[in-house]
């Protein structure tokens, strides 16, 4: 948890004036011991940067040796399919050597057109690399991706086999005439993956042809949560509310999520509680954020929760637009010191999407669905309560139904 501070920069003090780093620990041990020249399996990943943007780190994420399940060492999806613990989790991002170049954003190049081969293929394809130097260990870790390491500067990479690329992703990267939303709408009808539609857009491999470009994955993976969510509230909004309060609950590596459905208009709230020790919290205060929205939407990017605020939206507006129904929704997220590295967004969503496809506890009250939630929060349910916009709405405006 250590390394959080300083950000995996080990050519630096570590900022908790500690001398041991469990997170680059589990890298160091994972990284594999590798030549200039190898080959590895790929996919299963990509990183765009976005540091000196327009002229971004682009590149592979791939192990050294050949893998026919390689695509699960990068996938949130199969990692909360298989419940893989946090460890194993860090194992798999550590055993992958980061093959990275320079790139403008707008122009392409060779090492560029080998990338966007890879993130089309949905199964993992021989690829042979030539570093200019050893991989170095470090690592990077933010609120939205799961930690990138081990970075090497990539000469040349060359595709031993012919990617296999499903026939949907073959039909909207081929559309020059398709606008980026439109053709993740698409690949979501057609029950893509978010990880496989954040690889492409970050690829830039969606949109009008002149229009296309490298998107930093960060950016790309906000952006596709973000796309398909406000898509399906368009059908949502339409539809009747649900019936009565609805409670949810699931739990992962140490994030714990209470999902309350409201039968009201649509409106939608994240709140974040993340205890001492856990990951981005190194303080003995438990900290707090939130953000969230009314029927008619956000203006502003939500800062406090960011990513995870649009992977919640993503899971809840699936499983309304799966019922037909309309409801508000609060989400609540407990993080403890079990999430002591962050694993991204994407483990997050699965969370969500797995808590919503459970039954539902339903209450008549607000009262009762908020006791309901307080069995199994390690904080008290009121503390979440009075950082609620949501609530404090609801308490304070009547509708036409109580007349």
């Amino acid at each position: 948890m250590d390394c959080v501070r300083c950000k995996g920069n080990v050519r630096s003090p570590f900022s908790c004036n500690k001398q041991f780093c469990p997170l680059l620990q589990k890298f160091k041990n994972s990284m594999p011991k590798i030549s200039l020249n190898f080959s590895g399996s790929s996919p299963p990943d990509l990183f765009v940067g976005q540091y000196n943007y327009p002229n971004v780190f682009t590149g592979i994420l791939a192990p050294a040796q050949h893998d026919e399940n390689a695509n699960k060492l990068s996938s949130p999806e199969s990692w909360f399919e298989e419940r893989l613990p946090i460890n194993n989790i860090l194992k798999n991002r550590g055993s992958m050597i980061y093959s990275r170049f320079v790139s403008n954003i707008k122009k392409s190049n060779k090492l560029l057109e080998t990338m966007q081969e890879v993130s089309m293929a949905y199964k993992p394809c021989d690829i042979e690399f030539i570093l200019a130097k050893k991989p170095k260990l470090s690592f990077e870790v933010n609120n939205r991706t799961a930690p990138i390491g081990n970075p090497a500067p990539l000469l040349k990479a060359t595709l031993q086999e012919n990617p296999k690329i499903e026939k949907k992703v073959d039909y909207v990267v081929s559309d020059y005439e398709l606008d980026a939303t439109n053709s993740i709408n698409t690949l979501h009808e057609k029950n893509t993956s978010v990880t496989s539609m954040i690889k492409l857009l970050s690829a830039g491999l969606l949109g009008i042809k002149k229009q296309r470009k490298l998107v930093p994955t960060r950016w790309a993976t906000t952006a596709v949560d973000d796309i398909i969510s406000k898509n399906l509230l368009e059908e949502i909004k339409r539809n009747p509310w649900i019936n009565e309060l609805e409670v949810y609950h699931d739990e992962y590596i140490g994030n714990h999520y209470e999902i309350i459905l409201i039968p009201k208009e649509w409106s939608f709230e994240v709140i974040e509680a993340k205890l001492p020790e856990s990951c981005w919290n190194q303080n003995s205060e438990i900290y707090f954020c939130k953000d969230d929205e009314n029927y008619y939407g956000r203006k502003k990017y939500a800062y406090n929760v960011s990513g995870a605020y649009y992977s919640g939206r993503l899971a809840v507006t699936e499983h309304l637009k799966k019922r037909k129904r309309q409801a508000s929704a609060l989400i609540l997220r407990e993080v403890n010191e079990d999430y002591f590295a962050p694993c991204g967004v994407g483990v997050l969503r699965e969370v969500m999407r797995s808590a919503l496809n459970k039954p539902a506890s339903k209450f008549n009250t607000l009262k009762e669905a908020l006791n309901n939630a307080r069995k199994r929060l390690q904080i008290p349910v009121e503390q979440f309560s009075l950082q609620s916009n949501l609530l404090k709405n609801i308490k304070q405006q009547r509708t036409l139904k109580e007349f």
